[in-house]
């Protein structure tokens, strides 16, 4: 394994546990030549998703881009990069488990969609308005309205539940 930091290939596995994920170790490594620690994760390769997209080009999955979007969402909110990297785990997950070989992308933005209703509001409004195109303003109080209202659902739900509860 080639040093991040020197570029020395004299590396030397220091500790092995099993990843986040299936099928998955983590290598805490270090470096020979620059005593320099770095991680490695070593994952099974796997037969390939094929993503259709909209215009019907078909690309492989990009874990990389499902994160990179889901980052960009999520900047300056109080979310940490493991839940973000647990979030596009369980998306790649889903998507491995349909056994499905080619998957529509409009599949994998409404999973990134619901994952990130999930986890705070401002990231998944931010995700919504760029996959979902918004041309104006009014398309953002659409979406808005309906986060509004499930959420009042939803507290009136609690009240009532609360009151029975009583």
């Amino acid at each position: 394994m080639k040093c991040p930091f020197c570029g020395k290939l004299n590396t030397r596995v220091v500790d092995s546990r099993p990843g986040k994920i299936e099928f998955e170790v983590r290598r805490r490594r270090e470096c020979q030549a620059c005593t320099q620690r770095f991680t490695t994760y070593e994952r099974v390769e796997q037969i390939p998703i094929i993503i259709v997209k909209k215009d019907n080009r078909r690309e492989e999955f990009n874990r990389e881009k499902v994160l990179t979007g889901i980052k960009k969402a999520c900047e300056k909110r109080a979310i940490s990069i493991n839940q973000i990297e647990e979030t596009v785990d369980t998306i790649e997950r889903d998507l491995r488990e349909t056994n499905d070989r080619e998957i529509p992308s409009n599949i994998v933005g409404e999973k990134i969609i619901d994952a990130l209703k999930q986890i705070d509001d401002v990231a998944y409004v931010r995700f919504a308005s760029v996959y979902r195109e918004f041309k104006d303003v009014d398309d953002f109080i659409q979406e808005l309205k309906g986060l509004i209202s499930k959420e009042d659902k939803s507290a009136e739900f609690n009240a009532i539940s609360d009151k029975a509860d009583d």
